[in-house]
């Protein structure tokens, strides 16, 4: 029988979903501090390490929307345990693959699919249906601002590892601490779910999709998250890179990776808090509009360690930012019924523009020999971005009542 009224208490879901989403965010987010030593220990080319990245960022989107229904029919404990389980097996395949075909299936399919199981389409879709409306945009910021902690604290120890055990073996520890998001699941199983059922909802799966791709502001908002995932993934997988190539030590690159998740940390939690009192369109214009001009005079200024590092704490402070005011504003206009599923639909936008920001840095760096044009790519998009997000409608989509339905 079905327990609607009954949630998971606030710091249960907040621990719990916290160190989930910094395990999973803080691993990935250091993946370009492999690029150099696989790329050169097997001999392949920066495309090649690239496109499985690129590959990994669309995975990931494209079954966010799958987890995402599964979480909104099931519950989320059984998506993260099946996720994390995944996550060992993708890094530890990734550390052996002998081939660009088995390292684009494990380090891109795989870990892909096991991101979509851990992060925040599944968690913020814990947080929606657990906790008020007036508390729902901060707690997507703290559960934002912990992946961001975990960026901070894992690409610090990935350079670690990888200095001092090889880059294989770096990846084989990674791989077993991902197994602590095993346990954690199982502090998520909500109890709305219990008997492996789903509460009585007023859409079908089918009818909350047509809602929502014939609302504008739904596309408005897909439209802005593509810009995001351009942007940042391309700098996570390729600044290092971008850093080593103009002569600094990789310790440079380390540290500015390091900074832009300590930043991230303020800046998605500060997101989130001002979400609760202002427009939240109007926040992600100022982030995106703030980006483009970081960019502009990152370009622009003589590079030095400092200017880098500058550059990746303000970076830091715009970087996933825009997650919590995107999720609230998705549960605000449609709901928390079918939140997961549509907040991977969104997310699945943001991963497109991830595959292609990662893909073009590899793929025109290897035509050009630079890095420029995707910069400058970048820019102009978050000019687009700004623009899309300020005509946004935060309010709730009105709806004619309905006979209540379990899918």
């Amino acid at each position: 029988m079905n327990q609607p009224n009954k949630t998971l208490p606030l710091w249960q879901v907040l621990l719990c979903g916290a160190a989930i989403v910094t395990l999973s965010m803080g691993v990935r987010h250091g993946f370009g501090l492999w690029l150099q030593p696989i790329t050169q220990a097997q001999n392949w080319t920066r495309e090649n390490f690239a496109f499985a990245m690129a590959v990994q960022n669309l995975t990931w989107g494209f079954f966010s929307i799958f987890s995402g229904m599964v979480a909104d029919r099931f519950g989320a404990f059984r998506v993260i345990l099946v996720g994390a389980l995944m996550y060992a097996l993708g890094l530890a395949g990734m550390a052996y693959s002998s081939s660009v075909l088995t390292f684009t299936l494990t380090a891109g399919v795989l870990i892909g699919a096991a991101q979509a199981g851990t992060t925040y389409s599944v968690i913020y879709g814990v947080i929606g249906r657990n906790v008020s409306a007036e508390k729902r945009s901060w707690a997507m910021g703290v559960a934002a601002a912990a992946g961001s902690f975990g960026q901070f604290l894992m690409v610090p120890v990935e350079g670690f590892l990888i200095s001092n055990f090889g880059w294989q073996e770096a990846l084989v520890f990674l791989a077993l601490a991902l197994l602590v998001a095993v346990p954690l699941s199982l502090w998520l199983r909500e109890p709305s779910f219990a008997g492996g059922t789903a509460p009585l909802r007023e859409q079908s799966i089918f009818q909350a999709l047509r809602e929502a791709f014939a609302y504008p502001s739904f596309q408005l908002l897909m439209a802005g998250f593509f810009v995001c995932g351009f942007q940042v993934v391309f700098i996570a997988v390729h600044m290092p890179s971008y850093i080593k190539d103009k002569g600094f030590s990789p310790e440079v690159a380390s540290i500015a990776l390091a900074l832009i998740g300590l930043f991230n940390v303020f800046g998605t939690y500060f997101a989130g808090s001002l979400g609760q009192r202002l427009a939240k369109r109007k926040i992600l214009a100022f982030i995106y509009l703030s980006r483009s001009i970081a960019i502009t005079l990152f370009l622009l200024a003589p590079l030095t360690p400092w200017s880098i590092y500058i550059f990746a704490s303000v970076m830091g402070l715009l970087w996933l930012s825009t997650v919590p005011p995107t999720n609230a504003v998705i549960a605000q206009i449609f709901g928390i019924a079918h939140f997961s599923m549509l907040g991977g639909f969104v997310f699945f936008s943001h991963q497109i523009g991830s595959f292609l920001g990662v893909w073009l840095g590899g793929y025109l760096y290897d035509k050009t020999g630079s890095y420029d044009i995707v910069w400058y790519l970048s820019i102009a998009l978050g000019l687009l971005a700004t623009i899309v997000n300020l005509p946004v409608k935060e309010s709730a989509i009105e709806r004619q009542p309905k006979v209540a339905v379990a899918l």
